[in-house]
């Protein structure tokens, strides 16, 4: 009960108003570090660790017909670039060139939408990583899977010391890559 004495202390706004807490995101779950998910975590730790401490670098090129003829050659010599970049000493041609255009001009073939080329250089050794994707939304779609084994075979005799292929599902398309000795 208050008394006219006490209407005086309190102003027209009591109970005083606060404003509501600020909204935080939500978090995603935290890592288990004793379960399987922990072991996932510590894997990507140790990956993410190890690909951070490279040098890497990437390039997105036009696959319309226009434009196909001259990004393989174009790639190669962004590859050249970057790599002299990078501080070693090649000649022009060097097969890191003849490998990343006959990649591109593989991604080409595949019909997508671009082609994008990355550059990653390993830590042990002189040697890098030469990676081609096709943007290509359904690789599956219309003729069968065309065979990458006649250009893993080229590939091999340009100088690739390991390479590959393998196709998203997903609809990223197909990569190909090469690991290439400098």
């Amino acid at each position: 009960m208050t008394t006219p004495m006490d209407a005086g202390k309190w102003p027209p706004s009591y109970p005083p108003r606060t404003p509501p807490p600020p909204k935080r995101p939500v978090e995603p779950p935290r890592p288990d570090p004793k379960g399987t998910a922990g072991d996932a975590v510590a894997t990507r730790a140790r990956l993410r660790a190890r690909i951070a401490n490279r040098r890497a670098g990437n390039w997105t090129y036009d696959t319309a017909p226009w434009a196909s003829s001259s990004s393989p050659s174009k790639a190669g010599d962004d590859v050249l670039a970057r790599l002299r970049a990078w501080g070693y000493h090649l000649s022009d041609d060097h097969p890191v060139v003849a490998l990343t255009a006959r990649m591109v001009r593989a991604a080409v073939a595949d019909g997508g939408r671009r082609a994008s080329v990355h550059l990653a250089d390993e830590e042990e050794g002189r040697q890098v990583v030469v990676l081609v994707l096709s943007h290509r939304p359904d690789p599956t779609a219309g003729d069968a899977e065309p065979d990458d084994g006649g250009l893993l075979q080229e590939l091999a005799v340009l100088g690739a010391g390991s390479c590959g292929t393998e196709t998203d599902r997903d609809g990223g398309g197909r990569r190909r890559w090469a690991l290439v000795a400098l």
